[in-house]
């Protein structure tokens, strides 16, 4: 079998200039692949983005090898009812596909969202189907990363958080090419994957290779937790020092599904802290 490659970095601070802050995290980190914000995390205000900067971390993200991506704003909610928030995460997805075309981004990560409230859990994946389909044909139309879709840690009737209900999400968009998975391993913990016990990892891969099919696994976001297995809380914690443990991470990478799947930690500490190069080294030592 070839060898393949696997791009393993994580989430890099863009505060201060996009290029300044994560070329600097490469830097630091030796990271091969990182995840940015190009908008506040937790609003709705769009940043229109530094030219200047744009072309700076294109150009070193490409001198140096490294794999970039864009995780949406985190209020993004397709399933919502108030149509006021649908039409604002369409607006922050459109913003996130036209910057990740700007900095060279490999996809853009967002939340599978949530139903909210019972009455509307009927027909949310309708909403979803109306205006999810129109994105994703004029991503792939105009040649914009691919969206990439991330179950949830579960509660308040969410769309997606255990990898079986990426079946209907996937159903509900036609299986749209343009439409990939990424996977994060504390969000499945918390949903009542018990990644922990030996052959955890592997049978919730195999569930998810099943639910979405072959080569839709696009990113992974390879965290620990702080919380039990089906907590529903999302709390991560340093690889190896949380509740999944490091064996199950290897037990990650041992899968075929996994195999050149770039690397995402986003656990505690940063760019000024050697927690984060501890987390890609070990994932980087744990590869097959």
């Amino acid at each position: 079998m070839d060898a393949v490659v696997t791009p393993v970095g994580g989430h890099a601070p863009a505060a201060g200039g996009l290029a300044r802050a994560a070329l600097r995290y490469v830097e630091q980190t030796s990271a091969s692949a990182v995840q940015v914000y190009v908008s506040n995390p937790r609003g709705w205000a769009l940043a229109a983005g530094d030219a200047k900067q744009d072309e700076a971390f294109l150009k070193g993200c490409a001198d140096q090898g490294v794999t970039a991506y864009i995780h949406a704003a985190l209020l993004v909610n397709l399933g919502s009812p108030t149509e006021a928030t649908v039409e604002r995460s369409i607006a922050t997805l459109e913003h996130a596909l036209r910057r990740g075309r700007d900095i060279g981004a490999r996809g853009v990560v967002f939340h599978a969202g949530s139903a909210v409230d019972a009455k509307h859990a009927e027909t949310a994946f309708s909403t979803v189907r109306r205006v999810l389909l129109p994105v994703l044909d004029r991503a792939e139309r105009e040649g914009l990363p691919p969206l990439l879709v991330e179950p949830s840690a579960g509660g308040g009737r969410s769309l997606a958080s255990r990898v079986e209900h990426l079946a209907e999400y996937l159903a509900a968009v036609d299986h749209h090419p343009h439409l990939g998975v990424c996977f994060d391993t504390c969000h499945a913990w918390a949903a009542g994957h018990d990644l922990a016990t030996p052959g955890g990892m592997t049978a919730t891969l195999d569930a998810l290779v099943a639910a979405a099919g072959p080569d839709r696994l696009r990113l992974i976001h390879a965290n620990d937790s702080k919380d039990t297995c089906g907590s529903l809380r999302d709390r991560h914690e340093t690889l190896g020092q949380g509740t999944i443990g490091a064996p199950a991470f290897a037990e990650l990478l041992a899968h075929p599904a996994a195999r050149g799947v770039p690397l995402i930690v986003e656990t505690p500490g940063g760019p000024d802290s050697a927690s984060h190069a501890a987390d890609i080294a070990l994932l980087r030592g744990s590869l097959p």
